[in-house]
């Protein structure tokens, strides 16, 4: 019932109805949001998030001025109702009823309250330009159990300060995913599917350096330190079709595996368009129409998925953001600490890098060997030997 539209790498998004007339109260906030530097994909995100609220006060001809935390609750369960629109290929175990017909995928939980984070988001904006009048239709409530939950991160004044937490009202259960690294085998078949100097540096700087997608694409040549083996990951916004770092910290990655930085420098030098006019790093090459413009997020997709492909490896969950996990997951294993892994990862809180330390706890590894008494030394001497 609803359309959205983006220009200009996400820097224009326009949500219109069927008829062609915009939504002005969903334009006007991310327009909000883009005044706010927000990242043209979060923007993007809230505003296909809001479409889900606005075909709900359609089909129950609500005008979105009228939506009150009673109605927040029928809304929770129209979004358990909506089908999941779930492009790619589903390997999952799928439960059918007895006339041989699949069941239906909803929408998961987790994107269930993102969607109820945006409406929140809206709201609050609207209380604040004063469009709204009301109270908030996503009520919250103080968090009871958040001071008791060793595993979460708490700011350093928990406790202390008079302001206590609080969560939302409507929100669902999801689960604790973990991150899924790629192994060995694939990350060789993948880097030997790479069919140019440039695909290979992507791969290699992701893999070895943990940066994420945005990251990468927004590199600069001034950004390369050969001499102090080491990349610059700045916070811009001058990339023309939208990548930027998705944290507004600065951070320093280091590279002494001796593979990236080297075949990032041939690149450069061989294969990189020597007439481009541009600083970014990766640039679209070919003697086609696009020819130096700057790599985009779909164009990073569709090469690395089309690699995994070719070497035969590929699955729902590998993405490009794929290789940051089995960066991060890679670190931890060979010890490196938690801390100095948010450092690197550029995190800004360590409960995001918590994550990877549920993968290989060396300390649950090294206590369950001692349970089992592998660790022990043998009781049989030389002699005792058969």
């Amino acid at each position: 019932m609803f359309k959205l539209r983006s220009a200009d790498g996400g820097a224009t998004i326009l949500v219109t109805d069927m008829d062609g007339n915009a939504v002005d109260p969903i334009c006007s906030f991310v327009g909000y949001l883009g005044a706010k530097a927000y990242s043209p994909n979060t923007a993007l995100a809230y505003a296909r998030d809001l479409i889900h609220l606005w075909t709900f006060l359609s089909t129950q001809g609500i005008h979105w001025t009228s939506f009150s935390p009673e109605l927040s609750a029928a809304f929770l369960g129209y979004l358990r109702s909506v089908n999941a629109n779930r492009m790619r290929r589903d390997t999952s175990i799928r439960l059918v009823v007895s006339e041989g017909a699949a069941v239906r995928q909803g929408l998961s939980a987790a994107t269930i309250n993102r969607i109820l984070v945006a409406v929140d988001a809206f709201y609050r904006w609207a209380i604040f330009t004063g469009a709204f009048s009301g109270a908030n239709p996503i009520a919250m409530k103080q968090d009871q159990t958040s001071w008791r939950v060793s595993d979460r991160h708490r700011p350093f004044l928990t406790g202390i300060l008079r302001q206590r937490p609080e969560v939302r009202e409507l929100r669902l259960k999801t689960m604790q995913r973990l991150p899924r690294p790629m192994n060995q085998q694939q990350v060789e078949g993948l880097l030997a599917a790479t069919r140019n100097l440039r695909d290979r540096s992507l791969v290699l700087l992701m893999l070895n350096g943990g940066l994420r997608p945005g990251e990468v694409l927004g590199l600069h040549l001034a950004d390369i330190g050969y001499g102090r083996r080491r990349i610059f990951v700045r916070c811009r916004d001058d990339h023309p079709k939208g990548a930027r770092s998705k944290s507004r910290v600065e951070r320093v990655v280091d590279l002494h595996d001796g593979e990236t930085l080297e075949t990032l420098n041939t690149y450069v030098m061989h294969e990189r368009p020597g007439d481009a006019d541009v600083p970014f790093v990766f640039l679209v090459g070919g003697t086609g129409v696009n020819r130096q413009e700057p790599l985009s997020y779909s164009a990073l997709a569709r090469l690395f998925a089309r690699a995994c492909n070719r070497a035969e490896i590929r699955e729902p969950w590998m993405t490009p953001h794929a290789l940051r996990h089995t960066h991060a997951t890679r670190m931890w294993e060979a010890g490196m600490r938690e801390l100095t892994l948010q450092k690197r990862l550029g995190h800004a809180s360590p409960e995001s890098t918590r994550i990877y330390t549920r993968v290989s706890d060396a300390v649950v590894v090294a206590e369950y060997r001692h349970a089992l008494g592998l660790d022990r030394p043998s009781q049989t001497t030389d002699g005792e030997a058969l």
